[in-house]
């Protein structure tokens, strides 16, 4: 009891609470735009820290992610139009389907250097585009795919909550799983591949069970954004929308969870209040980025965290600890 108590007290967790009580509290107060605003803000945090968790902590470079996302959309949009079951069902399948995708390409390439990874899931996500727009009588191409509500009203609030705990869920299951063993095998494996192979990990094993919960995260990102915008198009497999969320992650800090979400929800908010700059939103979003891997590689926000919070990767868990800690068996 006086460990949990001790735990509360901690700034970074008092923070974590503060900032869940006001993003509870903000419909109250917000009007509908913005609502929709935050509602798109954290489609986006769920992605970010989904591939934060893929690229900063197993060290695993995919250009996939939209794709899996597209995956978990369909699926949802084509079981609720043709099969008429629920639409939490749809969004389950639309999520297992997304992992069984991420398990095929991750057994096939998850064998070989990160190169190939990046390489394969570019082809893939072009493959999948272009098979969806060609698929007219199925996916209605570049016309989109109109799929039910999630919620039968005009109000922003059911789905505002719904995306919400959906972020805050992720969140906590990638939180668990990198503080877990895991999380130190993921560690040794970035560190040094050849190393953690050395001491016993599993090395395949546990890159593709990775590949493949992030796989997940993206497609129940992408069945709930479905029924939430109602249409679903190959436009969100252009490689600039996974540009984003990969941009996205590394301003947050690619090596936080938690900052790459914040990174992303504070940066499509900063985006939406530039909308009327027209082109130039998109000078500022690249000059940032280009700022943050010239000055902050590890994130603006993460650095930022680090001393206030001291959030992020421990120093303990690099190196050193995380090899005696593989050491004591895989």
């Amino acid at each position: 009891m006086n460990d949990i108590r001790t735990s509360l007290r901690r700034p970074e967790v008092l923070a974590v609470l503060a900032g869940l009580i006001v993003t509870l509290a903000l419909p109250f107060v917000l009007e509908t735009y913005w609502l929709h605003v935050l509602i798109i803000a954290y489609w986006y945090a769920i992605l970010a820290s989904s591939w934060a968790l893929l690229a900063g902590y197993a060290g695993q470079f995919s250009f996939a992610h939209m794709a899996f996302m597209a995956i978990g959309a369909y699926t949802a949009g084509l079981i609720a139009i043709h099969l008429e079951l629920p639409l939490l069902v749809g969004i389950a399948l639309g999520t297992v389907a997304a992992g069984v995708a991420g398990w095929a390409i991750g057994v096939l390439t998850l064998r070989f250097r990160a190169a190939y990874l990046a390489l394969f899931t570019i082809a893939f996500s072009e493959i999948l585009r272009t098979v969806i727009r060609a698929e007219t009588q199925i996916t209605r191409g570049d016309r989109g795919l109109r799929v039910p509500e999630l919620f039968d009203t005009v109000s922003r609030v059911p789905p505002y909550y719904t995306m919400l705990a959906a972020l805050v869920g992720s969140l906590l299951l990638m939180l668990w799983l990198e503080r877990s063993r895991v999380g130190l095998f993921l560690r040794a494996i970035r560190e040094d591949e050849t190393a953690a192979a050395a001491r016993g990990v599993d090395v395949v094993r546990y890159k593709v069970l990775t590949f493949v919960v992030t796989s997940m995260l993206a497609g129940l990102a992408g069945g709930i954004y479905a029924h939430y915008v109602t249409i679903v198009s190959p436009n969100n497999l252009v490689i600039s929308q996974m540009g984003l969320v990969i941009a996205m992650a590394i301003i947050g800090g690619v090596e936080s969870l938690i900052a790459a979400a914040i990174g992303a929800i504070l940066l499509q908010i900063s985006l939406e209040l530039l909308r009327e700059t027209g082109a130039w939103r998109m000078v500022f979003f690249g000059a940032l980025l280009v700022i943050t891997l010239r000055v902050a590689r590890d994130g603006l926000l993460l650095g930022l965290f680090r001393r206030l919070f001291k959030l992020g990767p421990r120093a303990e868990l690099k190196a050193g600890t995380a090899e005696g800690a593989v050491s004591d068996g895989a």
